[in-house]
């Protein structure tokens, strides 16, 4: 793992200084190196972490990358059902592939996996993929400069260290030698709270957390002018976000990048204080030093600027392999080139515009729609706060497409003459609804498939706006 000779090195240096904490539970560099070394003799080459977070996880996950050992991070928040299989498949890759490993706290070769990592799922056992530690070590090197990560910084992931987000901020603060904070359970209020006490500089979060800690923030009067630096990922932050944001910590540049677990960095972009913002709803940024980026269509033909179709990435930051329900769709090699099955295009700026996944494309009545230009049209409706777009089966259109929001506005006649003025026909929603909470995953992802669940299952979560 990329970070165990630095963590090494940063115990000699600074070994009383924090390494991890979560809330009163925290250990210091030295703390973690010697705790995680105690492991080793018990650590098998491919181990498992199931835990929420804290210093327990912190310490597991470093036994679990020494040498040539492979941890393998499960969400505690899956059915009990799901783990098992997951655990049970593990196992036997386990043992097809035992070996005897040395029990010093050091990076093993960099060609090695050294990370499984599980996509999300609710229903069906999550696709398993691998990530190399030269992949990672290589992304610490562009992320520690373009992010101005230094040992110096306090960084707070209040998301759970089991999505990919939160364990590669955690990663990436333990090989600079800067202290990580994260939450024992998520609370905008608790969040809002550290911040301020930890005297935390740079938060990592995706677009829908960061609202709901900074809204909450600004309503109790929580300080957030000595943050001076804001993450976002998973996708892109939206104006109302953007300004929330600057209204509670006025001193931090704002960070957005594009990437994927199987990926990493691929393009991103920096807002400093006192810039103004773009008003593209889509653009992601230019790709980062070392990363190409293209535009093709299904016959593998490169588009031309402005022409939406798949994004192909060629990176030395990709590194790994599915090891497990790899449907050729997920993550996809092309010789040096790679895909996700992310949709978008480029600007005559060479600015990367994301208009979402594949799977995400509604075609209703023939014309294909990318929910986020949508639900970027319903934020600028006044009144309207959030907005999650997504299709449900119609027997005329094939897909229906609808919208739910969190609103003050709660007639939809209104919403509907807004959203009139901005949108095409095929991309005006067919119905809205109301929504009590925002469909979240456990990464504090928008989940268009849990909005279709809920409206389909009638839940409560969710009303029908007349």
């Amino acid at each position: 793992m990329p970070f165990l000779d630095r963590l090494q090195h940063w115990a000699q240096v600074q070994p009383d200084s924090t390494a991890v904490a979560a809330g009163a539970d925290r250990i210091s560099f030295a703390g973690l190196r010697d705790a995680a070394a105690a492991l080793l003799p018990t650590t098998p080459r491919i181990s498992r972490v199931c835990l929420p977070g804290g210093t327990a996880f912190a310490v597991r996950f470093a036994a679990g990358v020494a040498e040539g050992r492979c941890c393998a991070v499960l969400d505690p928040g899956w059915p009990e059902a799901q783990r098992r299989s997951v655990e049970e498949r593990l196992v036997g890759i386990e043992t097809r592939h035992a070996t005897l490993l040395g029990t010093d706290l050091r990076d093993g070769p960099p060609d090695r996996d050294f990370l499984y990592g599980f996509t999300s799922g609710t229903t069906s056992v999550p696709k398993a993929f691998t990530r190399s530690r030269r992949s990672w070590q290589r992304s610490f090197e562009l992320g520690t400069a373009f992010f101005d990560l230094t040992r110096h910084d306090r960084t707070l992931a209040p998301g759970p260290l089991s999505a990919s987000l939160s364990l590669y901020a955690l990663a990436e603060s333990l090989h600079a030698g800067a202290a990580f904070f994260a939450l024992p359970r998520f609370s905008a209020a608790e969040a809002a709270d550290c911040v301020s006490a930890e005297r935390i500089t740079r938060i990592v979060a995706a677009p829908t957390v960061l609202r709901l800690i900074a809204a909450h923030a600004l309503s109790s009067g929580a300080d957030g002018t000595g943050l001076t630096g804001i993450v976002s990922a998973g996708s892109k932050l939206d104006l109302g976000t953007l300004s929330l944001l600057r209204l509670w910590a006025p001193g931090a540049s704002i960070y957005e990048y594009y990437g994927a677990a199987e990926l990493s960095f691929v393009t991103a972009s920096v807002l400093r204080p006192g810039e103004v913002p773009s008003v593209q709803t889509t653009a992601v940024g230019r790709a980062l030093p070392g990363v190409d980026v293209r535009i093709q269509d299904d016959t593998g033909r490169t588009l031309p600027t402005g022409t939406p179709g798949t994004i192909f990435v060629r990176s030395p930051l990709v590194g790994g392999r599915y090891v497990w329900g790899d449907d050729g769709q997920a993550f996809r090699r092309e010789g040096d080139w790679c895909t996700v099955g992310d949709l978008g295009y480029r600007d005559r700026d060479a600015v990367l515009h994301h208009l979402g996944r594949r799977a995400d494309l509604i075609v209703t009545s023939g014309h294909n729609v990318y929910p986020q230009q949508v639900e970027a049209a319903l934020r600028g409706v006044p009144g309207v706060e959030a907005a999650v777009v997504t299709g449900v089966p119609d027997p005329v259109r094939g897909t229906r497409l609808v919208a739910a929001v969190i609103s003050t506005e709660t007639d939809a006649a209104r919403i509907r003459s807004h959203v009139t003025a901005l949108l095409g026909v095929p991309h005006r929603p067919r119905a809205y609804y109301a929504l009590a909470e925002l469909p979240l995953t456990s990464a504090g992802k928008l989940s268009r498939v849990m909005l279709r669940r809920w409206i389909e299952d009638g839940d409560r979560r969710v009303r029908p706006l007349d």
